[in-house]
């Protein structure tokens, strides 16, 4: 520390333990001179630019533009840019999910941090885990920092029709699987739903990550929904580095950011925006590494008040490109001031109340709805109880079909993801269209990991009848491009002895969104004999390196799949707050 009690910057910050801190700084000095740098330069503050490139990583393709857009603004307002890497994570090349490998990600970036000298730092990310990653290991690090996404990708055409990934690649493929397009066709198609590098462009993990990293403050206003390859994404990437070194002068520590209000806002957001059930997983994480519990139940009140007002696929028809020429997160949120905390902190040094009051007039467009003429009435998920899920589970209700909102149906069980790819298409599987398919052992100790296996296909037989969804129930996770009635994150999971290891085919279940509830309707006498005479839970017993890790420490989807010993020492309370 130095005299006034505030921590070193520069050269000067977390010098290496020689037992000598001049000599420490000597040796510092004289090897990053070799890379050219004069002492003007290594006076200056050291923004450090976490840098997420990979080429298995097309989300994060723009990213050497990005880096040196950062580079540029940071110069501009007088520091020091360096940039510097960390693990990348992307949803098709991560096996066996980069759910598995998040909390490896947001390790690597904490202790980067904290290692590095760097004053603040800007972190670039975009792919579905990435960003959270970023903000659990920065949170934990607390040093001043800035999110920048990398942005959507551009939409494609086919045979005429505007396509982007990923719902429509979804829709596609469930229509190959239904045979209504041959495989010349789908091969068509393959080529045209990514047209560009850059995030999924609709409400997937990656997008509503963006939009809520915004409402949270963490990043510039209006940087969420530029496209990666747009002139406005770079000049966003430039305005976020000016803004780092403004960051790292005042000390703004990132628990100072992300407050109680800040993350209410950010769940608020969520909502509105139709968002990816992942989110709120990922948002559970980044609150427990700053202290907080996220309370589902006061969650579940805020969503029941809050509409969904973003047409975006899958809840809507348009995509991120059209939400940006709509006026972004900004415009959304002046159609939300009345359900948030103006008085919340930004990075930007000034209230989310102050930004809006300068952020651009609105104009007509049709992909932000006002709150009184809303995509859905009330917010896009909704949290679920009962005997099958007490600590909860989820549902993304403006994306599932409104007959099967309220469903009463007989269980087909698969007891993990082998068991599902085995007999899914069995065309003597007994199964009907009125059926609750159910899917265990594929939850955060389960899989393990929790991918996203909880979208679990349409049985090929009914897919060729016309059938397109059935109520799906599940302990992991489906993607936030996914559409469907599909119940998600059941806690506790069945390797942990949740009663979703209890169900058998045939039994009945009870889906009420209105009632909130999930409830397997069998007698508590029956219920209570099953779990008394059940073989105790298959589970995962890696054996050594980083699986054993995950295995032994993760914690269930309510607070977050975070290992618990990297969550905050203290608690600090819950949020959503009680209103």
């Amino acid at each position: 520390m130095t005299d006034s009690g505030t921590p070193p910057q520069g050269m000067r910050g977390g010098l290496v333990n020689y037992g000598d801190e001049e000599f420490a700084l000597f040796l510092r000095t004289a090897f990053i001179k070799g890379a050219g740098y004069t002492d003007d330069a290594l006076d200056r503050p050291v923004i450090g630019i976490v840098n997420t490139g990979s080429g298995f990583n097309p989300c994060h393709g723009n990213m050497p533009q990005l880096v040196e857009a950062v580079k540029r603004g940071v110069m501009l307002s007088g520091g020091l840019p360096v940039e510097f890497p960390t693990i990348s994570l992307h949803e098709s090349f991560s096996h066996p999910t980069s759910m598995f490998l998040r909390n490896l990600m947001a390790m690597d970036t904490e202790e980067m941090i904290r290692a590095l000298p760097v004053d603040a730092v800007v972190l670039i990310g975009g792919c579905d885990k990435t960003v959270p990653a970023q903000l659990m290991g920065a949170a934990s690090a607390n040093k001043p920092a800035i999110q920048l996404v990398t942005g959507s990708m551009l939409t494609g055409s086919h045979r005429g029709r505007t396509v982007g990934a990923c719902t429509d690649c979804r829709a596609f493929w469930g229509r190959y699987r239904a045979q209504e397009i041959d495989e010349a066709e789908i091969r068509e198609v393959n080529g045209r739903l990514v047209g560009s590098v850059g995030t999924c462009s609709v409400a997937g993990t990656a997008s509503t990550m963006a939009t809520v990293a915004e409402a949270a403050g963490i990043a510039l206003p209006g940087s969420a929904t530029p496209p990666a390859v747009t002139a406005d994404r770079t000049r966003i990437a430039e305005l976020t580095g000016r803004r780092a070194v403004g960051l790292a002068q005042e000390g703004l520590t990132i628990d100072r950011i992300l407050t109680p209000e800040a993350l209410e806002n950010a769940l608020r957001v969520l909502l509105a925006v139709g968002g990816s059930t992942n989110a709120l997983v990922h948002l559970a994480a980044v609150a427990g590494r700053l202290g907080y519990r996220l309370d589902l139940d006061t969650f579940d009140r805020m969503s029941r008040e809050t509409p969904v007002l973003v047409n975006l696929k899958p809840a809507g028809e348009h995509y991120m490109e059209d939400l940006h020429r709509a006026g972004g997160v900004p415009r959304l949120l002046h159609e939300l001031r009345d359900l948030l905390h103006l008085d919340a902190p930004t990075v930007t040094g000034r209230t989310l109340g102050e930004e809006l009051a300068e952020a651009p007039e609105p104009f007509p467009q049709d992909v932000i709805r006002p709150l009184d003429r809303p995509i859905y009435p009330s917010g896009g998920l909704a949290v679920l109880r009962g005997n099958l899920a007490p600590d909860g589970a989820v549902i993304k209700q403006a994306a599932a079909s409104p007959r099967l909102l309220e469903h009463y149906g007989r269980a087909v069980v698969f007891e993990d993801a082998a068991d599902l790819a085995a007999r899914i298409d069995d065309e003597d599987l007994d199964v009907h269209p009125d059926d609750v398919l159910v899917l265990r052992n594929i939850g955060p100790v389960g899989a393990p990991g929790m991918p996203e296996a909880g979208y679990i296909p349409i049985p090929r037989k009914l897919a060729r009848q016309g059938v397109r969804d059935m109520v799906r129930v599940s302990d992991g996770r489906m993607s936030g491009t996914a559409a469907g009635t599909i119940v998600l994150h059941v806690a506790p999971e069945a390797a942990v002895g949740g009663t979703l290891g209890l169900v058998r085919t045939g039994d009945p279940i009870r889906l009420s969104v209105a009632d909130r509830l999930l409830q397997l309707d069998i007698p508590e006498e029956e219920l209570a004999e099953r779990a008394r005479t059940a073989p105790a839970p298959a589970r995962p017993k890696p054996g050594r390196g980083y699986g054993r890790l995950f295995t032994e420490q993760v914690n269930q989807a309510p607070e977050g799949c975070d290992f618990a010993f990297l969550r905050a020492e203290e608690e600090r309370g819950a949020v959503p707050r009680p209103h």
